[in-house]
Order: C-alpha cells, then sequence, then structure tokens
C-alpha cells in the first residue's frame, strides 16, 4: 500500500496516536476538545496524501524543498495550526515535538503494515518528510508572528491603561487644591466651607476607590481572596446590587426593568463579591448607554443554573473587540469618552469571581451602537432550603461615639493633626505624636482608651510599637487600631499578629472609624 492510501486507511489511529502524545505534553491550557484536535489534524494529513497522490516534475519537488515562498494549501494548513496552537497555550518546543510524533508514528505504523517496500516508497518518505517540513515551518512562522502581535497589542493595552491611570488620578487633585484654596480665604463663611469640605471628602474618596480597584483586581485575578460561601437566593443579590446602582440609573434619566420567574433560584456563594459582580455589569450598562436608555435585568432558570443577564440599548461594542471585553487594559477600545470616569477594571474582576464561583460570564454584542449583553450563569443549588442564611445584606452603620481617650501617632503630621481635630470634634480627648519612642512614653503615662498608629514610623514602625504597648501592664488592654496604606491580605493579618484590635486603611473613613469607636469601652 502507498503511504498516500495508508495514510487515508489509518487516519482514525495516526490521530489516536497523535492526540495522545499532544496531551502528554500537559500545556498550560489545552482549549480544544479531542474532536477539534482529531479534525484540524485531519485535514493536515489528508492534504499530505492529496499531496503524495499528485504527480510533480523534478522542478516542482526542488521549489518546495527550497522553500522558495511559493504558498500552497501546505502553507495555509500549517498556519493554522500554529496560531490553533497559541491559542491552546502550547509553548513553540511543544509544537515542534508534536510535529515529529506525527512523523514517526505516520512512518513506524506504514513500516509495520508494509511487509513488502518497494523503490517507489523511498520517495514517499522523501515526499512525507517535505510535506512535515513545509507544515512545520508555516506553523512556527505563524506561531511566532501571531505571538509577536500579542505581545504588541498587550504592550499597547497597557500603556493606555497607564495614560487612563495617571488621568484619573490627577483629575481629583485639581478640585482638591482648589478646595484647599477656598478654605483659606473662607473665614466665618459657613457655607463656603462646607462645600469645600464636601468636595475635598468626594474626591478623595474617589481617588481612594480607584485605588482599591487597583488592588482588588490584582488580588481577585490570582485568586487570593478568601471566600464566604453560603447559600442564598440569587435576588437577594440581585435586589441589593440595584439599590447600589439607583442613584446612577436616576442621574441618567434611564429606563430600568427587571423580569424574573418562579421558582427557587439558589447559589452558593460569597454575597458581598456576587453584588459586586451584578453592581458592575449594571454600573457598565449605565454608564455606556446614552442618557434615557433601556437598560433590562432578566432572570432564568433551568435544572442546573441560574442565569442572570444584563442587557441595554448602548454604545454597544466591534465584533474585533468582544472577545477582549474581559482583558485586563482592553476598555481603553471601548469608548474615547472618558468623562464617565474610572479604570476599566471591572469586568476583569466579573469575570475572575465568577469562575471563582465555579461560574460562567459571556457577553454579546449587535455592534457598535447595537446595544451589548452579559450573561452570568451559576450552579444552581438545590435541595437546600431549609439551609438558607436568613440574615439580611450587611449595611454601613455609623453609631453615635462615646467620649474616649485617643492617643494619634503619625510621622505625617498633617495627617496626625487633621484626623486629631476630626476626633476632637465629635467629642474625643486626643494625644498627638509623630513618632515612636515618644507615643510609647505617653501611652504608659496617659493611659489611653485607644491608640491609633501609623505602621510606618520612622525610628520604629507601628508593630513593633503595638508589642511593646501590649507588652507593659498600663497598656496591655488598650484597643489598638493600625492606620496605614498597605491594605493586602497579608498586611491586615501581620498587623492582627503584632496585638493590634482593627486594622484601617488610608484614607480613613471617618464615619467607620466613628463607628468601631463607639464599640470600644471607655476606661
Amino acid at each position: 500500500m502507498r503511504l498516500a492510501d495508508f495514510i487515508l486507511d489509518q487516519l482514525d489511529a495516526i490521530l489516536s496516536e497523535w492526540e495522545d502524545f499532544a496531551r502528554t505534553m500537559k500545556p498550560a491550557s489545552l482549549t480544544m476538545t479531542s474532536k477539534e484536535l482529531r479534525n484540524h489534524a485531519s485535514i493536515m494529513l489528508k492534504i499530505i496524501a492529496e499531496d503524495l497522490r499528485t504527480p510533480q516534475t523534478l522542478d516542482q519537488q526542488l521549489s518546495k524543498s527550497r522553500g522558495d515562498g511559493t504558498r500552497t494549501t501546505e502553507t495555509d494548513a500549517g498556519e493554522q495550526h500554529g496560531i490553533a496552537r497559541l491559542e491552546s497555550r502550547f509553548t513553540i518546543e511543544q509544537l515542534v515535538s508534536e510535529y515529529r510524533a506525527l512523523r514517526a508514528s505516520v512512518l513506524r505504523l506504514w513500516a509495520e503494515s508494509n511487509k513488502s517496500p518497494r523503490v517507489a516508497d523511498i520517495e514517499d518518505i522523501t515526499r512525507f518528510n517535505e510535506s512535515i517540513d513545509h507544515l512545520l515551518t508555516a506553523s512556527i512562522v505563524s506561531f511566532a508572528q501571531a505571538t509577536r502581535r500579542a505581545a504588541e497589542l498587550e504592550k499597547q493595552r497597557k500603556d493606555e491603561f497607564l495614560a487612563m491611570l495617571a488621568h484619573e488620578l490627577r483629575n481629583p487633585l485639581s478640585p482638591i487644591s482648589a478646595a484647599a484654596s477656598l478654605l483659606k480665604v473662607a473665614k466665618n463663611d459657613v457655607a463656603m466651607t462646607v462645600n469645600a469640605s464636601n468636595i475635598i471628602a468626594r474626591q478623595v474618596s474617589h481617588m481612594a476607590t480607584l485605588i482599591d480597584d487597583l488592588l482588588d483586581v490584582s488580588r481577585v485575578t490570582r485568586g487570593m481572596v478568601n471566600l464566604n460561601m453560603e447559600l442564598f437566593d440569587i435576588r437577594r443579590i440581585i435586589d441589593a446590587a440595584l439599590e447600589q446602582i439607583e442613584p446612577q440609573v436616576r442621574a441618567k434619566r434611564h429606563q430600568l426593568t427587571v423580569s424574573s420567574i418562579s421558582g427557587d433560584a439558589i447559589v452558593r456563594g460569597d454575597m458581598k463579591r456576587l453584588v459586586q459582580v451584578f453592581a458592575n455589569l449594571l454600573g457598565n450598562a449605565v454608564k455606556y448607554t446614552p442618557e434615557g436608555g433601556l437598560i433590562h435585568l432578566r432572570l432564568k432558570l433551568n435544572k442546573e443554573q441560574v442565569l442572570v443577564t444584563v442587557e441595554d440599548n448602548g454604545i454597544g461594542m466591534s465584533p474585533e473587540f468582544v472577545p477582549h471585553v474581559f482583558d485586563l487594559f482592553a476598555q481603553a477600545e471601548r469608548t474615547s469618552d472618558r468623562s464617565a470616569g474610572g479604570l476599566g477594571l471591572g469586568l476583569a474582576l466579573v469575570k475572575s469571581l465568577v469562575e471563582q464561583h465555579e461560574g460562567e460570564v459571556s457577553c454579546v454584542s449587535g455592534g457598535v451602537g447595537k446595544g451589548s449583553q452579559f450573561t452570568v450563569c451559576l450552579p444552581r443549588q438545590s435541595g437546600h432550603e431549609n439551609q438558607l442564611e436568613r440574615r439580611s445584606m450587611p449595611r454601613e452603620q455609623v453609631a453615635a461615639g462615646k467620649a474616649l481617650k485617643i492617643l494619634v501617632v503619625d510621622d505625617n503630621i498633617d495627617a496626625a493633626q487633621s484626623l486629631s481635630l476630626l476626633l476632637s470634634s465629635s467629642g474625643h480627648q486626643v494625644l498627638t505624636e509623630h513618632q515612636a519612642w515618644p507615643a510609647l512614653e505617653a501611652a504608659r503615662t496617659e493611659k489611653p482608651d485607644v491608640c491609633i498608629l501609623d505602621i510606618g514610623l520612622p525610628d520604629m514602625d507601628g508593630t513593633e510599637l503595638a508589642r511593646q504597648l501590649r507588652a507593659f501592664p498600663e497598656t496591655a488592654k488598650t484597643f489598638l487600631i493600625a492606620l496605614t496604606g498597605y491594605g493586602q491580605p497579608q498586611d491586615r493579618e501581620d498587623a492582627l499578629k503584632a496585638g493590634f484590635n482593627h486594622h484601617i486603611t488610608k484614607p480613613v473613613n471617618f464615619a467607620n472609624l466613628l463607628s468601631l469607636l463607639a464599640s470600644v469601652p471607655s476606661a
């Protein structure tokens, strides 16, 4: 049997051996199914067989062996295979090894079945090897070119992201600076003072949100968050998300409708994080839909899944952008209008959180100007109705404080003085120090109820100061609050190990701080 006939006759056996080898290499993410893998490989083998069956002149053989750049069906098939392997996250070394395995498998299986070799077989083997080399070369070239294009695109997206980050962080500085100047001239003008203070508070809150988003997406996309998993009906999450974005909807005069169906829509998840998912999707719909637009949230159920779809008639997106909509650094392509603000990290966060809940999120758009549709699918839990968590969604509470003696320690004089003034205006007795050793002496002498300690002190860091305070009888029971710009989970854990009762990330949310202080018993 000639080699071309053997390949076509034993195609399934060759493909099985090739697939087994491809999977033993364990690429980072082999996304192709068995059917896709075998279908694609069978096309290449059929092209080789057809080439072997076609008589070639000496000039044609020389042209092919030299690789003179003439495009053939083998060139196209090889390029497609190289790109497919890149998408499946093969390395180039694995791609080369795969072709070597294909060559070896075909020739070994053919030798085992070919009991009477002929002179013509030598020509078949030569031409077969040339075809494999041609395919491999085309695959390597396309693999390398696609890798370079992807790297260039990633760099472009990062550059655009950094430009947006600089823009977004600079924006609040202008009103903060103007408001600070207003406070200098306000004197006894209460209205002007209140207005300037509100401006500063809003802009500081905006900057803190941007920084929190950056840190959050970094933690979540790397799987570094602890999810508090419990059972609940997804409608509770939807209601909480709708409540969050209602002011934005009203401000842009959108029409938001919700449709649901009967039946238990029970899921297992972290309530806070799932509210974040749907608030992000609804917030995007609000942001990218022109004023007076239509937004629709739809809940569907099937036997195994809870499906929530957020659809709008907004600006939509191009077909080329849809596959990248959940990528980091891709937001800039969606619109050149930066008036809505934000860093475009929300959808990357959504995808990571949904996947950590063993779910999926997808996006569909009819094109630019034709709206967008995002669907979240989560595993539906059944038979757990009696185990549902009945508590309500947590809400921020600001409790009335009681008079406490508080020691504030921060080497940033402005930060220490401003916090001390705010605490004093709330009725607390406040002492202020800017270095650790004087603070330690003041604490032992004054015996405060609470010490608010900056972690980054110059003479002794805040964690060591906390240990020292815990070591002295006069301050062993003092309520210690860590105040720091470091807000990673490990930072909180380190603070608690050092003896702190609580950890607060800068900038301070004063209402939350007062609520915390209200829970501290006075001496």
